[in-house]
């Protein structure tokens, strides 16, 4: 079993929780619940009558559930986020906070297929149980498909070549290994640049697996139904196209488009920015690699 330790630390995390402005009695959710750090530091502030609600749809976060009546642990994609909370009674929350991007654990873990570092099978599933893992997509998309992936989840602007190369050489044998993928497309991959085009490549191909920009999108729209008025939304973002779609989100409510006006002019809006954009020190990106990337964003309901 896997065990907290082996998750390492969590990123932000005095400023992710202290963004949620905790209520000792108050109703939290924690939608990324991965090796529990975030949702320990929001136990530690609650009181007897305070609750936790913590979602993780990856098998290997149940080693890490707390022991606590006020804690319950929902092992689902957060993208079920009202459905679930409904479920156990809870139709409004003071918070909720998400740490989104693949944990440490889920990439130190060579068999799950996240890191480039290690030969693994093509998988990038985060829930272990979902049908359509980076094999299917590699070996089965449309050579459209794979380009438009490659374009606008992995910003690559050679798209189009890396999904012609893939569909080509597919069609003497499947491709069944992240090396495997590596060799197919390495004439893509200068010696200088190998690392951050793989990663922008693997980043592609993860996305699309988990749907991550379609999760997001719902759970975002659903934090409005579930945050009650003077309630906080705190998120973590470990890319451009992530923390543009919350950045708009919390501008506007919406994804695109502008929001209405209100008789007098002004925009109506459901949520405002708490303070400014908040990034890592170099001291926690020194001792946490994870960290470097991170942005997060604190918003109030209105």
């Amino acid at each position: 079993m896997t065990t907290t330790m082996e998750y390492h630390n969590p990123v932000l995390l005095k400023e992710t929780v202290d963004g949620l402005d905790i209520k000792p009695d108050g109703v939290y959710v924690d939608v990324t619940f991965g090796g529990g750090g975030h949702s320990r530091e929001i136990m530690s502030r609650l009181g007897p009558n305070g609750k936790l609600f913590a979602f993780d749809q990856d098998e290997d976060a149940q080693a890490n559930v707390i022991q606590d009546d006020r804690f319950t642990l929902i092992p689902e994609n957060f993208r079920f986020l009202k459905r679930y909370l409904r479920f156990y009674g809870i139709k409004e929350v003071d918070g909720v906070l998400g740490d989104f991007g693949v944990s440490s654990h889920q990439f130190d873990v060579a068999e799950r297929g996240f890191s480039t570092r290690f030969d693994a099978e093509l998988d990038m599933r985060m829930n272990q149980k979902s049908a359509v893992s980076a094999y299917n997509v590699v070996n089965e998309y449309e050579e459209q498909q794979l380009k438009k992936m490659f374009f606008d989840y992995g910003e690559l602007k050679n798209a189009g070549a890396l999904a012609n190369t893939i569909v080509n050489a597919r069609r003497d044998n499947s491709i069944k290994s992240t090396e495997q993928l590596k060799q197919v497309l390495s004439r893509f991959l200068p010696a200088h640049k190998s690392n951050k085009i793989l990663a922008q490549i693997y980043q592609a191909i993860r996305i699309e697996v988990n749907e991550e920009i379609d999760v997001l999108k719902e759970f975002l729209e659903q934090t409005l139904e579930v945050l009650r008025p003077g309630g906080r939304l705190s998120v973590i973002s470990y890319h451009s196209l992530e923390d543009r779609l919350v950045k708009r989100f919390i501008r506007n409510g919406m994804f695109e488009g502008e929001p209405e006006r209100d008789m007098f002019g002004n925009f109506e809006v459901p949520l405002k920015a708490v303070g400014k954009l908040i990034v890592p020190t170099e001291e926690e990106i020194e001792v946490n690699n994870r960290a470097r990337s991170a942005k997060l964003r604190i918003a109030e309901k209105l």
